[in-house]
């Protein structure tokens, strides 16, 4: 597992006011999370963490943070991204969360999975389907997987990879229910033609025929009494 270092600084002060103001001088608020102590707040550049994003191992590189406090430098961390919050359009990164973590503890994080080869299936048409893009794994910080491969070019039509099929790495516990679907090769879809859709349609059952057939008939013979009524009228006014 690729390891960073992120410089960063001890935020003395919170609040929405104080964020907008460091994020106009390209500064992303940010927090320290270990278990159930208090949350460290820190500010850090901007570009500095966005080359962190840009390794291999991307939101799950183990990061160093170096950290400078208000007339001293704080003890450094050992930390991985918990969460990062964006723009929704934009996608400007707005707030950093970090997880605190030991080098000699497990810890549980998601992995991304990536297939390995062309199905043998894609020649018949066949499409590769990835049904899960990431597995949870446990293992030491430094044995934390960049990805987790999948050989698929042997993959026929309906065939499919289970969970229980992938090979950990080294080091590496999956955590992802065994008996799930990982991938697998779907089948070229068939498009029916129109009118042969409409033939396989299935027939209405017969009594809900009969009772439309059953309310057309007293609709019709509605709409005929109503202008014999309208005579009637008209001759007992006379």
């Amino acid at each position: 597992m690729e390891k960073v270092i992120l410089k960063a600084e001890v935020r003395l002060a919170s609040g929405k006011r104080i964020a907008k103001d460091l994020r106009k001088k390209n500064t992303i608020p940010a927090v320290v999370y270990k278990g159930g102590l208090d949350a460290m707040k820190l500010q850090l550049s901007v570009r500095d963490f966005e080359q962190v994003l840009h390794t291999k191992a991307g939101e799950n590189i183990i990061v160093t943070l170096k950290i400078a406090g208000p007339g001293k430098s704080e003890k450094d961390k050992t930390v991985l991204i918990k969460e990062i919050q964006r723009e929704p359009i934009k996608e400007r990164i707005l707030h950093v969360d970090f997880n605190e973590i030991s080098l000699t503890e497990t810890l549980k994080v998601n992995v991304p999975l990536a297939a390995h080869g062309e199905p043998e299936g894609k020649k018949d048409g066949g499409t590769l389907e990835h049904v899960m893009w990431e597995l949870q794994v446990e293992c030491l910080p430094a044995d934390i997987p960049e990805k987790i491969e999948v050989e698929v070019s042997g993959l026929k039509i309906g065939d499919a990879i289970y969970v229980k099929n992938i090979a950990a790495p080294a080091g590496v516990k999956i955590l992802t229910d065994p008996e799930l679907i990982a991938m697998i090769v779907k089948p070229p879809k068939v498009e029916v033609p129109k009118e042969e859709a409409a033939a396989e349609a299935p027939a209405e059952p017969e009594l809900i025929r009969k009772k439309k057939e059953a309310e057309e008939k007293g609709e019709t013979e509605k709409k005929e009494e109503a202008p014999k009524a309208t005579e009637a009228k008209k001759e007992e006014k006379k």
